[in-house]
């Protein structure tokens, strides 16, 4: 007999389950136009990377509000780093985003030490990074979703998308508020380093850190969820992203 009994905060863990999927699952295209450019014949340069631009523009909308490819540096034969990202941030038709890429200008972006760059780069797993401010694009609190590109020479830089999360919270918050009710307390969403990126108390803003508990420690245990006196921790599937419940 399958066992249909549900637990609390099933729906919220579903419902961000498949937001982060769906994000993930909408950069297998770029990822593979990424990994088949660069395994063509001869150098690949600069100018190359525009023919990845169809598939870009395919990432943007719901969600999403940017999306692109960045190169590791030395892969491309032309110039030391590659960037082709492109936004909807504002609204309007998609725009291209165009940073200092030359190491001796004030403005350079070192983007190699970015997380959203260095933990699929270490790890060679996918990544979401944030809520974090993105001050590069829009100064809007964001997660940025990015998978890891691998080419003969190993990892050669990664596909990503940006959402806001503001928009994450209005996809997530009306379950959340339902759950908090259920469970006469609050309901947040939080990261594997314990910060918020959506809250039913505004006690709990995004970005903020969760003191009362061991986020980090717990999360690496690997265990699935905790449970105490007037607190509940549950992943949300395979996202770095976990649901928690507490009494008022």
């Amino acid at each position: 007999m399958n066992d249909t009994r549900t637990r609390p905060g099933d729906e919220v863990v579903a419902l961000v389950s498949g937001i982060v999927e769906g994000a993930f699952a909408g950069l297998k295209p770029l990822l593979a136009a990424a990994e088949t450019l660069l395994a063509e014949p001869g150098p690949t340069t600069g100018a190359d990377l525009e023919q990845l631009r169809p598939k870009v523009v395919e990432q943007l909308g719901g969600l999403v509000v940017g999306a692109g490819f960045i190169a590791a540096p030395g892969l491309l034969a032309d110039q030391e780093f590659g960037f082709e990202w492109w936004t909807t941030a504002g609204g309007g038709a998609p725009r291209q985003l165009f940073i200092s890429l030359d190491p001796t200008s004030e403005y350079f972006l070192d983007y190699t030490r970015q997380s959203w760059f260095t933990v699929p780069r270490d790890t060679g797993r996918r990544h979401i990074t944030g809520p974090y401010v993105d001050y590069l694009c829009t100064d809007e609190y964001t997660l940025t979703f990015t998978i890891p590109v691998r080419a003969a020479m190993g990892f050669a830089g990664v596909v990503g998308a940006d959402v806001f999360v503001r928009e994450f919270e209005h996809a997530t918050l009306p379950k959340l508020r339902a759950l908090a009710v259920e469970e006469r307390g609050r309901a947040a969403l939080v990261n594997a380093q314990g910060r918020v990126v959506v809250s039913t108390s505004a006690r709990q803003a995004t970005g903020s850190l969760v003191r009362e508990l061991d986020i980090p420690a717990w999360w690496t245990t690997g265990e699935e969820s905790t449970t105490r006196p007037g607190t509940m921790l549950r992943r949300c599937g395979d996202a770095p992203i976990a649901l928690l419940v507490t009494a008022h």
